[in-house]
């Protein structure tokens, strides 16, 4: 089984399997792989021996070894996909590393785009320094990412709070009237006499 599974992965660079079947396949076919970085009768024997299928064999070491010649190790990523409806077995993707055309492409883009540079260094050479003039300073707004815009944090602090809303809107208590009563009763009795 192993045998077949490394020359599916050989040919057609990627394979989709069980998390289990994996791991046993990335231990028989990196040791070939590394066989293959040295083209010789005896490392294609060695190599034939395991995978039994000569246009595998030839195909390992035609493009394959010319493509991981200067890797270390680690020829394989196994790539967890979830499980499988049938049987719930964990299921995963295992690809040579160098293969992955989605990938080379883009840690390309995200090499080139991670270089830093100093800002005008071209124009700052001895002979060519341009001064800038100087502006005022200009007051800064908010911008994206804080949590507030400055004019609504002074808006919400002029607002009063729910508390004091409903503090304002109750009724006067019973007693609050009977006072107010009372000295409306005194004047009137004043008014009286």
């Amino acid at each position: 089984m192993l045998s077949n599974m490394a020359c599916s992965l050989i040919r057609h660079k990627r394979i989709e399997t069980t998390t289990a079947k994996a791991k046993a396949l990335k231990r028989y076919v990196e040791p070939l792989i590394t066989r293959s970085k040295d083209d010789s009768t005896h490392s294609r024997r060695v190599v034939f021996s395991y995978l039994q299928d000569k246009e595998v064999v030839a195909e390992l070491f035609r493009d394959v070894a010319a493509k991981v010649a200067d890797r270390p190790g680690g020829y394989t990523r196994i790539i967890r996909l979830g499980n499988r409806l049938g049987d719930n077995a964990d299921m995963c993707l295992i690809e040579l590393v160098d293969f992955n055309e989605n990938l080379l492409a883009e840690k390309a883009a995200s090499k080139k785009s991670s270089s830093r540079r100093r800002r005008g260094s071209k124009a700052k050479t001895e002979g060519d320094r341009v001064e800038a003039p100087v502006e005022a300073p200009v007051a800064v707004t908010a911008t994206e990412g804080t949590e507030a815009p400055a004019e609504e944090v002074v808006e919400t602090a002029e607002e009063p709070k729910a508390e004091e809303v409903v503090e304002t809107t109750e009724e006067p208590k019973a007693e609050d009237q009977k006072a107010d009563d009372k000295p409306e009763t005194e004047e009137t009795e004043e008014k009286k006499d």
